[in-house]
């Protein structure tokens, strides 16, 4: 490739924050039309280069270039990264909750006639965009109204409003879609490249990087490692690269023998979400529920931690009926609850690893209204130890932290209140394969020492890895059930068939 086939240049990049160098010395470039996978653990750095490269974030030193219509610019801004033809789809879900999708879809450049905003319009070209991604939803809708993994087909989607594209940056993109809308995303990334767009993919699911990209670039400490030829490497080679290390099958974690029940939940239903589910939790199970998106696994869970107050049904924990109206109650019944968004419901992230770990738990340290802070810190600094979180500090503010790190930091939260049930929605979205081997390790602590955990994944080797049983939802309702050893012989296939019944 010559000067004027690459699109991007990055020279000589690093990014200091006090405490940490997030960026060392990083230098690639990226070629007009190509696919280009960035793989890295959690805290490599591959966050920080895309905030560089949008504008978001300066450099400490080096320079970030893109060609626009012959010529080399820098972006100084989102904005300006934009009118460059520069467009990131951020692994969070970025859009404005309470503006309809047509809204978002159209924000700050909305088709007017003589000053007046042409809706009728807006809602015409949005509901293209949403056949052309088999989303079915009308453009009026709220964004707040929809599903979460909804809305992060939305925010993909929306990339397809703008005409004038050169790079875009899909970071995790495949986190919380189903298996179809994956598909409808490598499809839109496939138009993208024949029209000569560029793309950076980052994605810790390294099947996916093998099946789309033409290059990949591994990053590790904030440092380059190389560039490969996809076709040059395999998913062990790329963890090799990641981690310093090979790593076995991360799913052969150690299961417990299973005891009494420790949550029992009978007849449950809601109008709108589940109907008759019955299952039992025992002690020491790690017990899977896997579903399509609105087949209503994270309705059920936060109604059963009492997030729902239409649902109707008998719940038992530890052989004794409870109604549980509220979350404070669902934490005195000894039931913690890791949500599938760890940003809006999990974290208070303007605060510390300090603060937010004992956030639910300040009532075990304190006598009275008086905290001990020596026990606080204490308990910081020992979850952090138990679960691995990679800190200079308890004291650094969780914004600052990787997806892996975070994820912990919510975990440790959780586990200050010692529960002894646990429910994981989506523990391992936007996270690492160092970091998931790690979680899936302090979940075999877990169950080791008698707690319960209810999995849910959308990612079947994940869920079907790791279940001592597993219960497939569709359409509201529970449609099959597999224990461990049916779990090892079954096949992907039957599972999204289960998936997919009418009820």
């Amino acid at each position: 490739m010559t000067d004027k086939d690459t699109i991007l240049k990055v020279n000589h990049i690093s990014k200091l924050y006090p405490g940490v160098t997030a960026l060392d010395d990083v230098t690639f470039s990226l070629d007009r039309g190509e696919v280009r996978g960035l793989v890295g653990e959690n805290g490599a750095g591959k966050s920080t280069l895309i905030k560089c490269i949008m504008g978001v974030e300066t450099p400490t030193s080096g320079s970030i270039e893109v060609q626009c219509d012959g010529e080399w610019v820098k972006n100084h801004s989102v904005e300006e990264a934009q009118r460059h033809g520069v467009f990131a789809n951020y692994q969070t879900v970025n859009i404005a909750p309470e503006l309809s999708i047509a809204e978002n879809y159209f924000l700050g450049n909305q088709p007017t006639k003589n000053g007046v905003i042409q809706w009728q319009q807006m809602f015409q070209e949005s509901q293209k965009i949403l056949d052309r991604f088999s989303i079915d939803a009308d453009p009026r809708t709220k964004i707040n109204m929809l599903p979460i993994a909804m809305q992060a087909m939305i925010t993909i989607s929306k990339i397809a409003v703008n005409d004038d594209l050169r790079v875009v940056i899909f970071d995790e993109p495949t986190a919380l879609l189903e298996n179809e809308k994956v598909e409808i995303l490598f499809r839109f990334i496939a138009a993208l490249k024949e029209s000569g767009v560029s793309i950076i993919y980052i994605s810790h699911r390294l099947e996916e990087i093998i099946e789309i990209c033409d290059t990949v670039t591994v990053l590790k400490d904030g440092q380059y490692i190389s560039t490969k030829n996809v076709a040059e490497v395999d998913k062990d080679t790329l963890i090799a690269m990641m981690v310093g290390r090979q790593m076995t099958d991360i799913y052969e974690i150690r299961h417990a023998e299973h005891g009494e029940p420790l949550l029992e939940v009978s007849n449950f239903s809601n109008r709108f979400n589940f109907n008759d589910i019955q299952f039992i939790l025992h002690r020491g199970e790690i017990l899977g529920f896997f579903g399509l998106v609105g087949a209503g696994r994270s309705e059920l869970m936060r109604a059963i931690y009492g997030l729902d107050s239409n649902a109707t049904g008998e719940i038992k924990v530890q052989g004794k009926p409870v109604h549980i109206t509220s979350s404070q109650k669902a934490l005195k019944e000894g039931i913690g609850f890791l949500t599938e968004d760890r940003r809006e419901d999990g974290l208070a992230l303007g605060l510390s690893i300090q603060t937010n770990i004992n956030m639910n738990s300040y009532h075990r340290i304190s006598r009275g209204s008086i905290i001990d802070l020596t026990k606080e810190k204490d308990r910081a600094k020992q979850y952090s130890r138990d679960l691995f979180i990679k800190t200079p500090s308890i004291r650094q503010l969780v914004q600052n932290l990787s997806g892996g790190n975070q994820q912990k930091v919510v975990i440790a939260k959780i586990l200050a209140n010692l529960p002894e049930i646990l429910i994981f929605d989506e523990p391992t979205v936007g996270v690492d394969v160092g970091a998931k081997s790690e979680i899936y390790k302090i979940m075999e602590s877990l169950v080791d020492s008698g707690k319960g955990i209810i999995l849910i994944s959308s990612y079947l080797p994940e869920v079907m890895g790791l279940s001592d049983r597993l219960l497939v939802m569709s359409n509201g309702i529970i449609t099959a059930s597999y224990g461990k050893d049916q779990l090892k012989e079954i096949s992907e296939e039957q599972i999204l068939k289960d998936a997919s019944v009418d009820a």
